[in-house]
């Protein structure tokens, strides 16, 4: 399929470039937004000239444009339902991906890794090797279809932190969301079915094991929040730790988000309008999908409208680490950490971290924050790993 968008791009067809889009990028990539795109990249880099073999890894695909002046990736990626991902990127991205390598503060000497099976999906218990119960942790990934290792193109970051932590002689259990692999979601599908059963069957596992201690939970992104309301039905938790947790409504952030990656002005007002319409008192089980940010039916909206992260959290007398990227545009110091601290800044058992170089993945960095910066291979910030395993053990 890329090889023919390239070839639609090139002849300006771009209302037919968004017609191979899985429906649920269709607000997010007008036609407009597409031919936007497409004149930018032509005026920095001159007339298109040659292309190169499309090179296919993993669902995604990648061919080298050749312009006058300069050279850029297509990269796709293949859905159920049309194309989940398009982008111009770097030259940089055509390289092939290597395998994953551990980052330097990962000893796999340390420790050895389980099969578990949870409520409907599949997940790795690594498990140090130490005398004595070992505290543990169950990590949440972000939004969207993530493996266990929530892994995004070169890089995976929840496995960076598990094989950190474990290292560490702390034994950590990531697993497949249940949206991992799934073609369609059912029409009553929440947030609460996208995290809880499977996050609360990991505890149950867990607490079945002679050698796991208190058990803390993860989340990371999206993850983080959703892991207040998953903490407040589950007693046997020990306590808290949120990377990047978002508190800023998550159809606002991804118009605050679209502004910030400078996306064209026709795409920010059909979100703002999507965004508009979860926030109205008219939505109901029955609003068409199509009305809706990214496609997702009304309960998801519902659900998650009527969520309220903070609050749930301040709720909780679990003592709670939350850390957050100094660079991360996705969730911000401003927009959302600042959530957090207004509704738990009172609470001695809360510690808050800013890590001023760190990203949304928790990879250093320099200078404002792209989605081309998650391109290249790179490891979670060694300093949060190991400040996540000294208040676990501290």
């Amino acid at each position: 399929m890329t090889p023919d968008v390239v070839e639609l791009l090139r002849t300006g067809r771009f209302a037919e470039v968004h017609g191979l889009l899985a429906p649920q990028l269709r607000p997010l990539a007008s036609p407009e937004a597409l031919e936007a795109a497409w004149t930018a990249a032509l005026a920095e880099n001159g007339a298109l000239t040659s292309t190169g073999a499309p090179v296919t890894e993993q669902g995604v695909t990648r061919v080298v444009l050749e312009f006058e002046r300069g050279r850029m990736t297509l990269v796709t990626a293949e859905g159920p339902d049309g194309l989940a991902g398009l982008q111009l990127a770097p030259a940089s991205a055509s390289e092939p991906m290597a395998p994953w390598e551990p980052p330097s503060y990962v000893d796999t000497s340390t420790f050895e890794e389980q099969d578990v099976a949870l409520y409907g999906v599949e997940g790795t218990l690594s498990l140090p090797f130490v005398s004595g119960p070992a505290p543990a942790v169950v990590l949440l990934s972000g939004s969207g279809a993530h493996d266990r290792d929530e892994t995004i193109g070169r890089n995976k970051p929840l496995k960076d932190v598990a094989w950190g932590l474990a290292s560490r002689g702390i034994a950590v259990l990531r697993f497949d969301k249940v949206t991992y692999g799934m073609t369609s979601a059912p029409a009553d599908f929440t947030v609460y079915d996208e995290y809880a059963p499977a996050a609360l069957s990991a505890f149950a596992l867990l607490r079945e094991r002679a050698d796991i201690g208190p058990i803390y939970l993860l989340g990371h992104s999206l993850g983080g929040t959703i892991a207040p309301r998953i903490a407040a039905a589950e007693p046997a938790i020990a306590g808290l730790i949120l990377l990047a947790g978002a508190a800023q409504p998550l159809h606002w952030a991804t118009v605050r988000q679209l502004r910030y990656i400078g996306a064209a002005e026709t795409t920010i007002e059909a979100i703002t309008q999507r965004a508009q319409m979860v926030d109205s008192p008219a939505l109901s089980a029955n609003t068409p999908a199509t009305e809706l940010p990214f496609g997702v039916p009304a309960p998801y909206w519902l659900d998650l409208r009527d969520y309220d992260a903070p609050a749930t959290a301040a709720r909780l007398d679990v003592p709670m680490l939350i850390l957050q990227g100094g660079r991360d545009y996705q969730v911000t110091v401003d927009d959302d950490l600042a959530l957090w601290q207004a509704e738990l800044a009172d609470r001695p058992n809360v510690t808050v971290r800013v890590y001023e170089a760190d990203n949304h993945m928790f990879s250093p960095g320099s200078g404002p924050s792209t989605p081309a910066e998650y391109e290249p291979a790179q490891h979670v910030d060694p300093e949060v790993v190991a400040d996540i395993a000294d208040w676990l053990t501290g």
